[in-house]
């Protein structure tokens, strides 16, 4: 399929879904959080320390929506729709295994996308880099990644080296980008583990951060990617305070 039909395809088909309500079954909300300053640009991982009544009143839901698997523990997060380039991975690892994707809604948006390594509490935040290994003109000091179809997409390192051919990989992620409402998860290849997670960014196309919680240790309890809906995990539009 050519680049710009590809596009209209998929521009055509996001299009269409955003008048097919959907409706997730809530999950419970992460556990109270002990304090932590929040690295520079972020002012929403203060949703860690929400009880689940809090997150009601401040209009934020929660669902799970599979586990990914990492056999090598390098994450890559890019736009699926974006072809030609090197899609990058974050700078740190974790260990290998298969961990729990988690969305936050608010104002009828995916507000943030979480991967939850171990149980526990954060007692610090990094800001999430990645390898340099983006062209020149996607280098935004390694700290985003560019998003200009509305959609991210979370996998292992290991899923850009699984087909034989890189127009091959694209075109799988771009049908798969097509198919689901909101936010899914497939699995390239039948029989193998190996899988890919998808949702909707925010309000749409950005440069997105992301951010790792850590132990006492220094080692990775979750790893969250903000798109920018929550205000000071807030996600009232306006911030406004309910009566009562």
């Amino acid at each position: 399929m050519s680049g710009w039909l590809e596009r209209l395809g998929f521009a055509l088909g996001r299009a269409l879904r955003t008048f097919r309500p959907t409706a997730p079954v809530p999950t419970a909300s992460p556990a109270k959080s002990i304090e932590s300053d929040p690295p520079p640009g972020s002012s929403n991982l203060g949703i860690f320390a929400l009880s689940d009544a809090e997150m009601a009143e401040r209009k934020i839901s929660v669902v799970t929506i599979g586990e990914l698997e990492l056999p090598t523990g390098e994450i890559v997060a890019c736009d699926p729709l974006i072809t030609g380039l090197s899609r990058p991975a974050f700078s740190r690892k974790v260990k290998p295994g298969r961990y729990p994707i988690t969305l936050f809604q608010a104002q009828g948006c995916i507000a943030a996308a979480t991967l939850r390594f171990g149980p526990g509490l954060p007692m610090r935040w990094e800001l999430a880099t990645f390898v340099p290994d983006r062209p020149p003109a996607y280098n935004s000091e390694f700290l985003e990644f560019i998003v200009d179809d509305a959609v991210a997409s979370f996998m292992d390192k290991s899923v850009l080296t699984l087909m034989a051919e890189p127009e091959e990989l694209d075109d799988y992620l771009a049908d798969v980008a097509c198919s689901f409402d909101r936010f899914g998860m497939d699995n390239p290849i039948d029989g193998n583990p190996l899988n890919v997670a998808m949702c909707d960014t925010g309000y749409g196309d950005g440069a997105y951060r992301s951010f790792w919680g850590l132990d006492a240790a220094g080692e990775p309890l979750l790893l969250i990617t903000d798109f920018e809906v929550l205000e000071n995990a807030d996600g009232r539009e306006n911030n406004q305070v309910t009566d009562g």
